[in-house]
């Protein structure tokens, strides 16, 4: 299912919302799983439009990840892989913190850091980005708000794992339930 209005800006809007959503959180959190339902839809379907709401994807926060998936595992790409999504979920996001080496300087140690991967169902529309948890270091320099802060890293090809799993999900066809 494929919406006007539902292309990378929407993803990228979705993707804001979901980091903004799991930093409220706080660190050292479950992965998060997110289906992106088109908003209009949703306004639809319980009889509400909200003029101000102009998001054309609303986050809807899947609870049934199992509790014994770590984050960054095999099982939990696995799990997300096999999920099948109907028509109406127009793309998926993936929460989860992992443990991120920058390659690119080899002195670097690893840094804990949160994995944000997102897919919408039209072709090529994906997104992942990096949040690095800050040090106490980091924290104690920046002042009373530094929690506060996201900064956010991204680049092509970073998780490319995690996207071919999100789509594959969103290619499936769900199960008919008896």
């Amino acid at each position: 299912m494929s919406s006007p209005g539902i292309s990378q800006p929407a993803l990228n809007k979705a993707m804001r919302e979901a980091v903004e959503f799991v930093h409220g959180e706080g660190w050292d959190a479950r992965p998060s799983l997110f289906a992106l339902v088109p908003t209009e839809l949703l306004a639809e379907q319980l009889g509400q439009w909200d003029e101000a709401d102009d998001s054309p994807l609303t986050l809807v926060v899947q609870d049934s990840l199992p509790d014994n998936i770590e984050p960054g595992s095999e099982q939990l790409a696995d799990y997300v892989s096999r999920l099948a999504w109907p028509p109406e979920v127009a793309g998926v996001i993936l929460a989860q913190e992992i443990v991120f080496r920058d390659t690119s300087n080899p002195a670097a140690k690893p840094s804990p850091a949160r994995l944000f991967s997102g897919v919408l169902r039209e072709e090529g529309v994906e997104l992942t980005l990096l949040q690095l948890r800050p040090t106490e270091e980091d924290l104690a320099q920046a002042g009373p708000f530094a929690q506060d802060e996201i900064q956010l890293r991204g680049g092509p090809d970073v998780a490319p794992g995690i996207i071919a799993a999100l789509r594959y999900g969103l290619e499936q066809e769900p199960e008919e339930l008896d």
